[in-house]
């Protein structure tokens, strides 16, 4: 009972700080992998996950599943600081710097992501 009321007063702790749970939303995006890559092998579809400020649009958290380290680490540095409602901003972002095979099933899973978010912004 207090360790709920405790996270209940201290909120989820980020590295910038204390953030109020009410300003957060948890989305997530699938688009299908092209054949012949790795990560098709290990996942029929690309999962993209993203905590997003609700008041502000902007990606606090990235999440995606690639087959390498390099490439989720990658991705989460493209889109953590962006804002989601700048999605074409955020494709030309990913298109000009992730040149990996994978690179429009990214962009699509972040336009879902994207659609939701002004769902629930317009909602």
């Amino acid at each position: 009972m207090a360790t709920i009321f405790l996270f209940s007063i201290i909120g989820i702790i980020h590295e910038n700080g204390v953030v109020n749970m009410n300003n957060e939303v948890f989305l997530t995006g699938y688009a299908k992998l092209p054949d012949g890559i790795t990560a098709k092998e290990l996942y029929d579809v690309i999962a993209l996950a993203l905590v997003v400020n609700r008041r502000t649009g902007e990606i606090m958290e990235a999440e995606i599943t690639l087959s390498t380290n390099v490439a989720r680490n990658f991705i989460s540095r493209v889109l953590v600081g962006e804002n989601l409602e700048d999605i074409s901003n955020i494709e030309t972002k990913i298109m000009n710097s992730y040149y990996g095979s994978a690179n429009k099933a990214i962009v699509t899973a972040t336009k879902i992501c994207h659609s939701k978010f002004k769902k629930i912004k317009d909602g």
